[in-house]
């Protein structure tokens, strides 16, 4: 079966946020056979270290997966020189930040560009793109079964209305919860979500592999929505994690009001940070009974020395 046409980039919407901001966050990712990852990671290293980049790119034998920041111009010429090397069907989405998302850069060798643990069929065998515009219609269909296909900590920042939470903590154990809770059900119209779109891709190719026919996945995940579609016709509650220093953003990707415990690496609400077992670079009330008086005077003097903070 003939590859499809690559999928063209979401148009960058009126609520995109503007570049006003010193960094420019690249999120992006492509399923494509890279016939020597550990030459195309040596290349893209040299790359991403000359323009001064931080964040993390993933390379393997089936393409590439990361987010990366930097400056306006850096990141566009990140953008051209992905393309240049054969990546032109990329999802590829842009946010900001006021300050710097991640600490450093890496760009790390795997086997998978998002660690299932199971192989699946290629990524044209997957399911149906949705566009965020069609997305709250399947959302308000009743003989749709909407899933999110995210790690426990990342649900709990914030969902779409009505989604089925496996309660997974990894997503390698989405396979096994798919096995045990899906059984039975290949006949059902069943529609998944993540957060930028590529866990759906492979969450899709493992249930047409096991034998559901009709699967489809929000194109751009959870960041093409909320880029999107406006907030007075979302069905988005909360606001959308992210693996980098801004924890959460929300509608127009704009930085949201979450905060991250570094000691146990659950996003916080406004509420539960306000809560007496927290104590910042310490404790929440998730993991403070978790940890010995001595472990969390180390995490006092780390949280001094870092940012010296008393």
């Amino acid at each position: 079966m003939a590859a499809p046409a690559p999928v063209p980039a979401l148009p960058l919407s009126e609520n995109h946020p503007e570049a006003s901001s010193s960094w420019i966050v690249a999120a992006l990712y492509q399923f494509r056979a890279v016939p020597d990852a550990a030459a195309l990671r040596e290349h893209l290293l040299e790359i991403a270290a000359r323009l001064n980049l931080c964040g993390t790119l993933i390379v393997a034998p089936e393409g590439i997966n990361g987010t990366l920041a930097g400056s306006r111009e850096a990141v566009s010429e990140w953008h051209a020189a992905l393309i240049a090397a054969g990546f032109t069907g990329m999802e590829y989405k842009e946010s900001s930040s006021a300050e710097q998302p991640f600490k450093r850069l890496k760009v790390r060798l795997k086997r998978e560009i998002v660690t299932m643990g199971v192989p699946v069929m290629p990524p044209e065998e997957a399911g149906q793109y949705v566009t965020p515009a069609e997305w709250n219609a399947l959302l308000q269909d009743p003989d749709v079964l909407v899933i999110d296909t995210r790690n426990r900590y990342e649900v709990k920042a914030g969902t779409f209305q009505g989604a089925v939470n496996p309660e997974i903590d990894s997503f390698r154990e989405f396979p096994a919860w798919a096995d045990e809770h899906l059984q039975g059900q290949e006949g059902k119209r069943i529609a998944m979500f993540c957060t930028g779109g590529i866990r759906c891709e492979k969450s899709t190719s493992l249930l047409r592999q096991r034998g559901f026919t009709d699967v489809l996945h929000l194109q751009g995940g959870i960041l093409g929505y909320l880029e999107h579609v406006q907030s007075e016709q979302s069905l988005w509650n909360g606001e959308c994690f992210v693996f980098d220093g801004r924890v959460t953003v929300g509608h127009g990707l704009r930085v949201g009001g979450g905060e991250m415990c570094h000691s146990c690496g659950w996003p916080l609400t406004a509420q539960e940070v306000q809560h007496a077992h927290f104590e910042r670079g310490v404790s929440c009330e998730h993991c403070h009974a978790q940890t010995t008086d001595k472990q969390k005077q180390q995490f006092r003097e780390r949280q001094r020395q870092v940012y010296g903070q008393e």
